[in-house]
């Protein structure tokens, strides 16, 4: 089954006082290009969380966040009381031999160097960083289903459009058949123009069967019907890097025999129907490019 390269998963997770957030955004891109946020906490597992990113995401533009949310009691900075009484001594003795009247002095006071401070750097525990494993694989895992969902949509359009290509080539069929009279007749035609000349039937054949044989198209009709057999079993197979890169190589090679069918078609209706069909395959050119 085919997965889009775009998509969005996300996960929450509770630890004591804490609320970790996981946020997985993904977009189309050649290769793997993973761009993270991560909480100060985390840091020193960025290697481990860009492990699991690659093995789950595998390719695509990946915007990775993991931050986290505490209680307010938490957040709580710490004031220095002693320190606060030391600053408030000084400032009264500075006042009384200045003759200075100190007004809103606790305000003074709050602003002075080390007088508040945050809580210590926290250290990552085993337990804590078990819980944000957690939530990263269930962000993976939110990820990979909604890119199954957007990809069995690209599915059901690729299939539509090898449909019509199948179609369009079966209607080709008709002119092929007809056509070849018509060249006879042509080249005939054109040689009763001709005052006084007689010629070969023998030879005209001849050369009529070679002139048919340039313009025989069956080989490209053969090709172009493995590739869209091709296409088909490549989308219901499972791959490990995904069917996106294999599909492109087999829509240019659809594209080959389709553009060669037209020039050698020396007819407008079989050429119409041809441009049909490299519309066709140019809207599955550009949706390929979504496929993981």
């Amino acid at each position: 089954m085919i997965l889009s390269m775009t998509g969005y998963g996300k996960a929450v997770a509770k630890y004591q006082d804490k609320t970790i957030h996981v946020e997985i955004k993904a977009l189309n891109s050649k290769a793997l290009d993973c761009s993270t946020r991560i909480a100060p906490i985390y840091r020193e597992k960025e290697m481990e969380m860009r492990k699991a990113i690659q093995e789950s995401a595998v390719r695509g533009k990946i915007d990775f966040s993991i931050w986290v949310e505490k209680e307010v009691s938490s957040e709580a900075q710490s004031v220095n009381i002693p320190l606060v009484k030391n600053y408030y001594e000084q400032l009264q003795e500075v006042s009384n031999q200045l003759g200075i009247t100190t007004q809103d002095i606790l305000s003074v006071l709050m602003r002075m160097p080390d007088v508040v401070s945050r809580q210590e750097v926290e250290e990552l525990s085993e337990e804590e960083w078990a819980v944000a494993c957690k939530a990263i694989d269930e962000a993976l895992k939110n990820l990979h289903d909604f890119r199954k969902q957007e990809g069995a949509a690209l599915q059901k359009k690729f299939g539509e459009k090898i449909d019509n290509i199948a179609r369009l080539m079966g209607e080709i069929e008709p002119y092929e058949q007809s056509r070849v009279e018509k060249i006879r007749q042509r080249l005939i035609e054109n040689l009763k123009a001709i005052p006084d000349v007689e010629y070969d039937k023998n030879r005209l054949e001849q050369e009529l069967i070679y002139y048919i044989e340039k313009l025989d198209i069956s080989e490209e009709k053969q090709r172009l019907a493995n590739h869209l057999k091709y296409f088909r079993d490549t989308m219901n197979e499972d791959l490990p890097q995904g069917q996106g890169k294999k599909l492109g190589f087999i829509a240019q090679e659809m594209g080959r025999e389709i553009n060669t069918t037209g020039s050698k078609s020396n007819n407008a209706e079989m050429q119409n129907i041809v441009v049909q069909m490299k519309d066709e395959l140019e809207q599955i050119k550009e949706q390929v490019l979504n496929a993981l």
